[in-house]
């Protein structure tokens, strides 16, 4: 039986890793060891075998006999759902507090290739014993990016050889973007550079025209830059986990926080990015020197206008918040009425500066306008339902956003759920503003509480003094109040019938909260898979502009991830592993 490294040994000219890596050499077509071996002296030695998190458990990977690692597996096992975890690890993927390790499959298979646990009980041996473990859509080898050059000689190695690129970060991902099958990975997860200027000029703009402003390197944890801008007395706008690499994907998308109705998206607080873009060009963008990138980038999500390598963010001052953690005890006849509460109450709320999660059973917002006598009053509706039905209410002053993100999350945070899918929309002002829309809108989420109990995130730039133009995520975001989601979930052992039909039945119910906001969207990041018109939906009248920029920095079409800007379409081979819905675009 063959052991295993991830490691790409270099034997002379030759790469050896046993059967194990010619199986994989075989099935990444026409590249032969020779340019793999080539690449990895290019990288510095930082080219790696792709390995699925879970492989260390099975006797049989990609149709080979192989010996089962018995420490290495239990680790698995035990942390199995274990976020902070997972991200160390490549072939890992997850979203926040949930969890996503269907990308880490070809769910197209009818047995779904990869290696997945049984999530209830990681040591079940049903899951891995005389089970073949197979890559799936984890890519079969990767560069761990250690700066531009990287990225660089990955890209002339795609353009020379036909191998396609996939980007990966931590692994925070409901689309599969970052994952494919027989792809290269770029992993940026070891970018952690970071630094304060309470004064940074963006390269090429004039001297006056500064920032109070952190950058940061793609693969900064939020946690970390959270603390970081604590230490400067400074306030970061970013995401709502601990695992989420901050300077990536998350605000190539827009990224909404609990702040943002105050302060903005997170892609409204970058000034500078520094990017390797398709054509192989390491370049600055900002308001001064490619600003067309710039633009593109503050919004367009994915990799499709290049790889980031670090980026610079405004910060806000140290503020103090006011926070309610309010939770009821639901029951058949309790839990519209707690929804109808929120529809009823969100305008007002919005106005005040609140943010946070609604969710079935509890709320958890924040305030950083109000006084704590002033969040009691405003709040009061919610306590009245929550102590009327066996509830507990907190409502307290927080020194700083890194006092509650540390109480609230950091300290809260379980591991990460089951496979998981969901379909999400921005829902506009004027359905919480007008009696009729809030009749309506109260109307669909009756309606869905028979499938699922929405999650409803106040995350949109309500209050923000946002300057026309400036992003390319779609406008919807800023005529509106909530960005509600709905989701589904199927098992590690399920059959393709099964996986298919969670992923259309979630697609079929978000489709009535679609009807009742024909000219809204959906934020890019954290949408159905199978999105319906799905370029209106993330950009809107941003969607020409941004293909035209697409079309300019990477002609070759070199880079390309599931519904990102130009991307070529699900029968592209490179979504082998996305099931094929009648929905899909």
């Amino acid at each position: 039986m063959a052991a295993r490294s991830k490691n790409l040994i270099l034997v002379g000219a030759v790469a050896a890793s046993g059967p194990a890596l010619a199986a994989v050499i075989s099935r990444t077509g026409q590249v032969s060891s020779a340019q793999w071996v080539a690449l990895n002296q290019t990288v510095g030695g930082r080219l790696q075998l792709g390995i699925p998190f879970s492989e260390p458990c099975f006797s049989i990977f990609n149709d080979d006999p192989v010996t089962p690692n018995p420490a290495a597996c239990s680790a698995v096992q035990q942390n199995y759902t274990d976020p902070v975890f997972r991200q160390e690890h490549f072939g890992a993927y997850m979203i926040a507090s949930l969890f996503s390790p269907q990308w880490e499959t070809c769910q197209s298979s009818a047995v779904s290739e990869g290696c997945l646990l049984d999530l209830s009980d990681p040591s079940n041996p049903q899951a891995f014993e005389g089970v073949d473990c197979q890559n799936g859509n984890v890519p079969p080898f990767y560069i761990e990016i250690a700066g531009p050059a990287d990225v660089q000689a990955a890209l002339e190695f795609s353009e020379e050889t036909g191998i396609r690129l996939s980007v990966k970060n931590k692994g925070h991902d409901y689309k599969g973007r970052s994952s494919g099958k027989n792809t290269l990975g770029l992993w940026t997860t070891s970018l952690t550079s970071m630094s304060y200027s309470e004064y940074f000029v963006p390269d090429g703009c004039e001297s006056n025209q500064t920032y109070d402003a952190v950058t940061i390197g793609a693969g900064v944890l939020v946690e970390d830059v959270y603390a970081f801008a604590d230490s400067v007395n400074r306030t970061f706008i970013g995401g709502y986990a601990t695992t989420i690499g901050t300077g990536g994907g998350y605000w190539l998308g827009g990224g909404h926080s609990v702040l943002s109705p105050v302060f903005g998206l997170a892609v409204d607080q970058v000034v500078e990015a520094k990017v390797v873009t398709p054509d192989g060009e390491y370049r600055t963008a900002n308001e001064c020197q490619n600003s067309d990138l710039f633009w593109a980038l503050r919004g367009g999500g994915g990799s499709a206008f290049g790889v980031v390598i670090e980026s610079t963010h405004k910060v806000q001052p140290q503020v103090t918040l006011q926070v309610a953690d309010i939770t009821y005890t639901p029951n058949s006849g309790n839990t519209f009425d707690w929804y109808q509460l929120g529809v009823n109450n969100t305008y007002q709320w919005g106005l005040e500066g609140w943010g946070g999660h609604y969710e079935s059973t509890s709320i958890v917002y924040v305030n950083p306008l109000i006084s704590l006598e002033e969040a009691k009053v405003s709040m009061q509706p919610a306590v009245d339902f929550a102590l009327a039905n066996n509830g507990t209410v907190v409502i307290e002053t927080l020194p700083s956003f890194f006092a509650f993100f540390t109480k609230y999350v950091t300290s809260a945070q379980a591991g990460v759920g089951p496979e998981i899918t969901l379909g999400t929309r921005l829902l506009p002002t004027t359905l919480f503003s007008t009696e009729q829309g809030r009749q309506t809108l109260s109307s669909v989420i009756n309606e869905t509480l028979q499938f699922a109990s929405p999650y409803i995130v106040a995350g949109t730039p309500f209050l923000y003094n946002y300057e026309e133009g400036t992003t390319s995520v779609t406008p919807a975001w800023r005529d509106s109040l909530w960005h509600l989601s709905i989701s589904s979930r199927f098992n590690w052992n399920s059959t393709l019938e099964e996986r298919a039909q969670t992923y259309q039945t979630v697609h079929d119910h978000i489709q009535p909260f679609r009807d009742i906001t024909p000219d809204s969207g959906a934020y890019f990041n954290e949408g159905d898979v199978y999105e319906t018109n799905h370029t209106q939906a993330y950009w809107g009248d941003n969607y020409p502009q941004l293909l035209a920029i697409k079309r300019k920095y990477d002609p070759n079409g070199l880079l390309d991830c599931w519904q990102c800007v130009g991307w070529n379409g699900p029968q592209d081979s490179l979504y082998q592993c996305h099931i094929q819905l009648s929905t899909a675009p």
